[in-house]
């Protein structure tokens, strides 16, 4: 995701409408990804206030018990498709505002967040099925959490007919909320999780795959 948005959304923004636009529109993608976000937070916790930084797993999961019981995983899981059917709209709408304006730009786009995305459905299937649900249900929805996708992208398609500085705009808001995405959820939560600096290699190839992916 962040090589999407480094080496995709900002620099095709900057050409279509210039520094300040794409400044306002990554501005924009985080506030309005911020408060959507603590809306899915508070929802998830059962009503308790959701702590700023989670300090252990269980904050992470907002599960009281141990992470290994299957209702807690059940649970878990439920929580990964709210979560990440609200982080699949920003990247849909990068897909279709980049693929109406450059159709290679948005074939490399959906590329890379389809790469993005085959460690979230695990992340979403594998609670659900621990968690006692068939695995057939379970794959169904995990399909359906990518709905978002498909509304953002005709959101963004709809968006790119518009104007080429609505373009930018939403190139650079979708680049923003992603951001968003990744350093104020996805980094901390898994470093929660795994306690080591595998975080850090594993970011560090994700990049460099797709910058590969980028140039080609």
């Amino acid at each position: 995701m962040v090589s999407i948005v480094c080496f995709g959304l900002i620099p095709e923004s900057l050409h279509l409408a210039g520094i300040q636009m794409t400044i306002l529109g990554l501005v924009l993608g985080v506030l309005i990804l911020m408060p959507l976000n603590r809306i899915v937070d508070k929802l998830t916790a059962g009503g308790e206030k959701s702590s700023e930084v989670h300090q252990t797993v269980e904050e992470l999961l907002h599960a009281d018990g141990v992470i290994h019981n299957s209702q807690a995983l059940l649970r878990s899981g439920i929580i990964m498709i709210v979560a990440i059917a609200l982080h699949n709209m920003p990247e849909g709408i990068a897909i279709g505002a980049g693929g109406s304006h450059d159709s290679q730009l948005g074939m490399m786009m959906a590329l890379m967040i389809g790469l993005h995305n085959i460690p979230e459905g695990l992340a979403i299937t594998a609670p659900l099925i621990i968690g006692g649900v068939p695995r057939t249900r379970a794959v169904l929805i995990t399909a359906l959490s990518g709905t978002p996708t498909l509304i953002g992208c005709l959101i963004g398609m709809l968006i790119g007919t518009i104007s080429d500085a609505a373009i930018a705009l939403s190139l650079a808001s979708a680049g923003g909320a992603m951001l968003y995405v990744v350093f104020g959820e996805i980094i901390p939560q898994s470093v929660v999780m795994t306690r080591s600096r595998s975080v850090t290699m594993s970011t560090l190839v994700g990049i460099l795959v797709g910058f590969m992916i980028a140039v080609m």
